[in-house]
C-alpha cells in the first residue's frame, strides 16, 4: 500500500531561503502553494521480495582462469591492485570534464545512433574477451543463432512467443570510440518470426544488446596482453532468459565474465550534476531526483526543481570556468538541494541515498538502468558508465 502526500516549494535563484511550512495550505492530503518546484513523496509498506533463480544450473557465471591469469600479471606491471575482491584503478577520477555539446552524428551512422537513444537499458559489466575479433562478426552471429535455437530445443524457454527460430546480427558502431584504445562497439540484434506469420512477414527484433568501451582508462587498456579486447559496457533490452543466454555463449565462447553493474549514489549525483550542466546549451526540461529514506515503512521522496533554478545553484558552487568538474563542486550542489529541501519540509535526504536521476536528456536508477534520450551528449554518459563498469570488474 502506498501513501502519497504532494508538497510544493521553490528554489530561489541561487540562494537558498527559508520557507515557512504555514504558507502552505492542506486540502484532501494536498498541500499547495503558489510556488514552482513539485516533491512527491511515496511512503511503501513491506512487500514480500521476489528472489531470481538461474534458469539453468549451466548458465550459472563462472570466474574465467585464463583472464585471471592476465590480470594478475597486469596488476604486477601497472598500477592497479587489488580492493575488497576486485580490480580497480588505484586513482579513482575526482574530477571530469565539462560537457561538451557534439553532434555524434557527424562520426556515427544516423540509423545505429537511433537503435541507441530514447531506449532503456539494463547494465552489466564485462571482463575482456579473450580472442576476439572484430572482423569475425558474421561467424559469431551464425553461432550464437545456432547456440539459442540448440537451449531452445533442450527445453529452455525463452519467453518471446512461438518462434519458428532466431537471426542474430553482430555489426559495428564505427565513431563512438574517442581514442586509440577504445575497441570499436559492438551491436547485437536477435531477431525472430512467430509460428503462425505469414510467409512474407519480416522477422521482429525480440533482444537488443551492444558492448561498448568510451574514454576507458588507457594504463589499464595498454596492459592488457593482445590476445584480450575489452568492451567492458554492456547494455541490454529484452527478455531477461535470452540475455541470460547471450552472456553464456560469451562466457563459452570468449573466456569471459559478466556481472550486474548498479549506479550507486555517488554516480548519480555525477549525473545530475553533468545534465544540469548541459542547460546552457540544451533545455533539460526538469531535474527530478528520487531519494530512499530509512524509514519504516520504506519512504520515497521525488524531487523536481525547475532546470533554470537548478542550473543557477551549479553555476553559483562552480569555483571558476575550467574544462573540469571536481567532485567538490559536484558534493555542493547536491548539498545545496537538500539544505534547500530540509528549510522547506524538515526532511534530511541526506540521511537516505539517491536512486534516481532524471531529465529531458535521460534517466539513470541505481538497479543499473539508463535511458539516453539524447545523442548529443551520449559520449559523456557512456565515459562515466565505463569507468564505472571498469571499477566494478572482478579478477
Amino acid at each position: 500500500m502506498i501513501r502519497r502526500i504532494y508538497l510544493t516549494s521553490m528554489l530561489n535563484d541561487a540562494v537558498i531561503d527559508y520557507c515557512s511550512l504555514s504558507r502552505f495550505q492542506l486540502h484532501h492530503g494536498k498541500a499547495r502553494c503558489s510556488k514552482s518546484t513539485s516533491v512527491f513523496f511515496s511512503v511503501m509498506e513491506e512487500r514480500s521480495s521476489i528472489v531470481k533463480t538461474p534458469l539453468n544450473n549451466v548458465l550459472a557465471q563462472r570466474r574465467s582462469k585464463s583472464y585471471r591469469r592476465s590480470m594478475r600479471s597486469c596488476v604486477e606491471a601497472t598500477n592497479l591492485g587489488y580492493t575488497s575482491g576486485h580490480l580497480t584503478v588505484l586513482r579513482i577520477p575526482r574530477s571530469r570534464r565539462t560537457p561538451k555539446s557534439r553532434d555524434i552524428t557527424k562520426q556515427v551512422d544516423p540509423d545505429q545512433v537511433a537503435l541507441l537513444v530514447r531506449k532503456e537499458w539494463e547494465l552489466s559489466y564485462v571482463t575482456p574477451l579473450y580472442q576476439f575479433r572484430h572482423t569475425q562478426l558474421k561467424s559469431y552471429s551464425k553461432h550464437l543463432s545456432a547456440f539459442i535455437v540448440s537451449e531452445k530445443q533442450q527445453g529452455l524457454a525463452i519467453e518471446v512467443g512461438q518462434e519458428l527460430g532466431f537471426k542474430v546480427n553482430f555489426s559495428v558502431v564505427l565513431g563512438l570510440a574517442e581514442t586509440d584504445e577504445d575497441a570499436e562497439t559492438v551491436f547485437i540484434q536477435i531477431l525472430s518470426r512467430q509460428a503462425f506469420a505469414a510467409k512474407d512477414d519480416a522477422q521482429k527484433v525480440v533482444w537488443s544488446g551492444w558492448l561498448t568501451c568510451v574514454n576507458g582508462d588507457l594504463e589499464f587498456l595498454r596492459s592488457l596482453p593482445s590476445e584480450f579486447v575489452s568492451l567492458p559496457l554492456l547494455c541490454t533490452r529484452g527478455p531477461e532468459s535470452l540475455t541470460v543466454l547471450v552472456k553464456s555463449w560469451f562466457e563459452k565462447t570468449f573466456d569471459c565474465c559478466f556481472g550486474p553493474l548498479g549506479i550507486n549514489s555517488a554516480n548519480l549525483q555525477w549525473l545530475a550534476a553533468l545534465w544540469i550542466g548541459c542547460h546552457p546549451t540544451i533545455n533539460i526540461q526538469y531535474l527530478k531526483l528520487v531519494w530512499t529514506l530509512p524509514t519504516l515503512p520504506p519512504m520515497d521522496v521525488k524531487y523536481t526543481i525547475h532546470p533554470q533554478d537548478a542550473w543557477e545553484l551549479w553555476d553559483s558552487v562552480r569555483q571558476d570556468d575550467t574544462t573540469d568538474v571536481s567532485i567538490e563542486e559536484v558534493t555542493r550542489f547536491i548539498k545545496g538541494l537538500q539544505s534547500h529541501f530540509f528549510r522547506h519540509f524538515r526532511i534530511e535526504l541526506s540521511a537516505g541515498s539517491l536512486k534516481q536521476v532524471s531529465t529531458a536528456l535521460g534517466s539513470s536508477h541505481h538497479s543499473g538502468k539508463i535511458k539516453i534520450a539524447s545523442p548529443t551528449y551520449i559520449t559523456t554518459i557512456l565515459q562515466l558508465l565505463t569507468e564505472c563498469a571498469l571499477l566494478k570488474m572482478p579478477i
